[in-house]
């Protein structure tokens, strides 16, 4: 019948075209592998990021120690708040935190020792002067004057909500009850 005979050239075409073929199909898989593991770096990098945002968000938040009151004309006239840093919080610089109170009547919302903003941080034990808190053993006390932070002085039995809220986003929130008498009293725990 038929006979087929191959000699050396035409087995050299198809060596090549093969090879060609090959070669084709390893740059295509190496190209689809870059860009695998480019693209599994770029969501290692996210996924880093997200969770240092989201423990930050969780971590980095004031802890209130004390609440107290100066009482002026039979009313608080003067809110401190004693703060450290929650365990397990990185640095706070208190000049970014943000405070909201919520009374019966009002919602005010400004920045901690803001222009304007009737609050100051003072230091009570600190490593540094820079109104960061560094050390869970640094003690601030911030300060709101009421008739400006509050919107008004606080009657006795006045309950009031404080959040303080740091740059990383966490935020504490405590109840403050003024005592009912406010008779005869200078300073009176909140």
């Amino acid at each position: 019948m038929f006979e087929t005979v191959l000699n050396a050239e035409d087995r050299g075409q198809v060596g090549i075209g093969t090879l060609i073929v090959f070669i084709a199909m390893v740059l295509v898989a190496a190209i689809a592998a870059g860009v695998l593991i480019n693209t599994a770096g770029l969501l290692q990098t996210q996924a880093e990021a997200t969770g240092e945002e989201s423990s930050q968000q969780v971590s980095d938040r004031l802890q209130i120690q004390s609440a107290t009151g100066v009482v002026g004309d039979n009313n608080v006239t003067k809110v401190n708040l004693t703060v450290t840093k929650a365990p397990g919080a990185d640095d706070i610089q208190l000049e970014n935190v943000t405070y909201e109170f919520v009374t019966s009547d009002e919602v005010i919302t400004d920045v901690v020792n803001g222009e304007g903003s009737g609050s100051s941080i003072s230091e009570i034990t600190a490593a540094t002067d820079d109104n960061v808190i560094t050390s869970r053993n640094d003690r601030y006390v911030l300060s709101f004057n009421s008739s400006v932070a509050l919107g008004g002085d606080l009657d006795g039995g006045e309950q009031v909500s404080v959040t303080l809220t740091t740059a990383a986003g966490a935020s504490s929130v405590t109840e403050l009850r003024v005592p009912d008498s406010l008779v005869n009293r200078d300073a009176v725990t909140l």
